[in-house]
């Protein structure tokens, strides 16, 4: 081949490569910048802010995106809120197809680009123009949150008054610092103008123009934020209020309280309940009046059917005849001691609820141990405390039964507090009234609390309260050896349900444990009311009782 013709050859070739390579489409390459971001502005008479933004893309493909924030927090625990109408992005006149979506506190706009030509994005703000005392200030970030960095920025607004100052920032979002420059209100210049650039992906311009109070209506919408100070402000008012809910409600409470007092001192001469009459020189014996009983004096005392009234009752049927209580022999010297009941029979009278709890522990048929105490009395117990109410009721002691009146003061007492609750609630969710939430549970819980002591007692009651003061001091004071000779196991015998009641008990069981003259060695039996195991002694007495009320009262608490 000659040397012309491989060089014609090659020629061709590489005329035919380069038609190759032309042909190809080259891939497009994504846009990365914004050569200029342009607004057009104009601030309404109503407050309202019209924008048009011309952007021009650097002339990649894809999408120019911007997050415009829909809250502003402030430092006072308030939030403004804007938001954006009629939101819309063209291109050459035509729609450029912008997808508008809610972000949390955002509105996002994302417009497709393709090329260098420009888009158009329009929208107008609500809530960007915020009163104060003789101002309104309209301010918007003009550029906020676009995915481009912008080389130029350029706005001017139009305003519908004159305006008394104008002021710009711009950088970053937490902490803009001065625009590159803007000016306006001048003869050269009259309209607001703002220039600033370049500026990075997300960075911000907010402009703002200020006029004078009643040219500009305010449009601002602000949200107070829940905040821990805001919602415990001791701010003057809040903390005034709750100052005087605490007086009045101290007051109130002072007076329901003095009421209280009053109807329970309605008498307030105290009616002998059981005293020491003289029995010969230098000898007192024991008096119950009208023949009140134990049980019946301890709820008297607190309003309230409770173990030791129980016990109190069981020992005194002993002591009357229906009962004895038999000390059953030790296992050993650390085994659990223990009691059994046996029904004796009396011409004493019996109460409703005596004979209800006597023919429970003792019934006619059998007896009962005291280690199975509480499945006897389990079923019985709520029917002897309720008769026992009935029966206070109907000496005249009280208008109404104790337990009921407590019951419904109970309930008013937690329906007020609920109540309380639920109005805290709301007024630490939405006020600064915090303080004055705390004080107002405070007060119904306090209410709640004072309401258990509510008073029933008649005036019989209260002057039979009174009397039962003089005879615990009694109880607490009479010696305990002026017993009449003879008589002295019986008659203090017959104080110590009242002492283990009202106080006093240990020293009316040495007494007893005292009277012991004999010379034999047990005293198994020597008590009518209570027995002992072999080798027992009057002297094991009061550790015997105090075991067995400890006992009983317990067994009587866990149902």
């Amino acid at each position: 081949m000659s040397p012309v013709r491989t060089a014609l050859g090659r020629l061709v070739a590489a005329l035919l490569l380069a038609v190759a390579v032309v042909s190809v489409p080259l891939p497009a390459s994504a846009a990365t910048e914004v050569e200029s971001y342009l607004v057009d502005a104009t601030i309404a008479a109503d407050g309202g802010l019209r924008v048009r933004a011309t952007i021009t893309p650097d002339g990649g493909a894809g999408e120019v995106v911007q997050r415009f924030a829909t809250t502003l927090p402030t430092s006072d625990a308030r939030e403004f809120r804007f938001t954006l109408e009629d939101v819309r992005a063209t291109r050459g006149g035509a729609d450029a197809g912008a997808r508008v979506t809610r972000d949390g506190g955002y509105e996002v706009v994302a417009i497709p680009v393709d090329g260098a030509e420009p888009v158009v994005l329009e929208y107008t703000v609500r809530g960007a123009a915020i009163a104060t005392e003789d101002t309104t200030t309209v301010t918007w970030r003009l550029l906020q949150g676009l995915n481009l960095p912008v080389r130029s920025f350029e706005a001017t607004v139009a305003v519908p008054a004159p305006f008394t100052m104008i002021d710009c920032a711009a950088g970053p979002p937490g902490a803009p610092g001065a625009c590159g420059w803007y000016s306006g209100g001048t003869h050269e210049n009259p309209v607001p103008t703002f220039n600033d650039g370049p500026r990075g992906a997300g960075e911000v311009v907010q402009v703002m123009v200020r006029f004078p109070a009643g040219t500009v209506a305010s449009d601002q919408q602000v949200v107070q934020r829940w905040s821990l100070d805001r919602a415990f402000s001791l701010a003057p008012l809040p903390a005034a209020i709750a100052a005087g809910i605490a007086a009045l409600g101290l007051v109130g409470l002072y007076l329901v309280r003095r009421r209280f007092r009053a109807a329970e001192v309605a008498d307030p001469t105290p009616t002998l309940v059981g005293t020491f009459r003289p029995a010969g020189a230098g000898y007192a014996a024991f008096e119950v009046s009208d023949g009140i009983r134990p049980g019946q004096v301890g709820t008297l005392v607190d309003e309230s059917v409770d173990p030791v009234d129980i016990t109190a009752t069981l020992l005194d049927l002993a002591v009357r005849g229906h009962l004895l209580i038999r000390e059953l022999p030790h296992r050993s010297a650390y085994a659990r001691a223990d009691w059994e009941f046996e029904r004796r029979f009396s011409d004493d009278p019996l109460r409703p609820y005596e004979r209800t709890l006597l023919d429970a522990v003792a019934p006619a048929d059998g007896s009962v141990r005291c280690s199975n105490l509480g499945a006897c009395v389990a079923e019985v117990l709520p029917e002897v405390r309720s008769q026992l109410y009935d029966d206070v009721v109907e000496r005249g002691w009280f208008s109404r039964r104790p337990d009921a009146v407590r019951l419904v003061m109970t309930r008013v007492g937690w329906v007020l507090l609920a109540l309380a609750i639920v109005v805290a609630l709301l007024l630490i969710a939405f006020t600064s009234f915090g303080v004055a939430a705390l004080v107002l549970v405070a007060l119904a819980g306090g209410f709640g609390l004072m309401a258990q002591d509510a008073p029933t007692r008649t005036k019989a009651g209260s002057g039979l309260h009174a009397g039962l003061g003089l005879l615990r001091g009694h109880l607490l004071t009479q010696p305990v050896e002026e017993m009449p000779p003879g008589r002295a196991v019986d008659e203090l015998s017959k104080v110590l349900p009242f002492a283990v009641v009202l106080g006093g008990a240990d020293r009316w069981l040495d007494g007893l444990a005292a009277t012991d003259d004999d010379t034999t060695d047990t005293d198994e039996t020597d008590l009518s009311w209570y027995h002992g195991p072999a080798g027992w002694t009057l002297a094991d007495l009061p550790d015997s009782l105090r075991n067995f009320v400890t006992v009983v009262r317990g067994v009587l608490l866990e149902r």
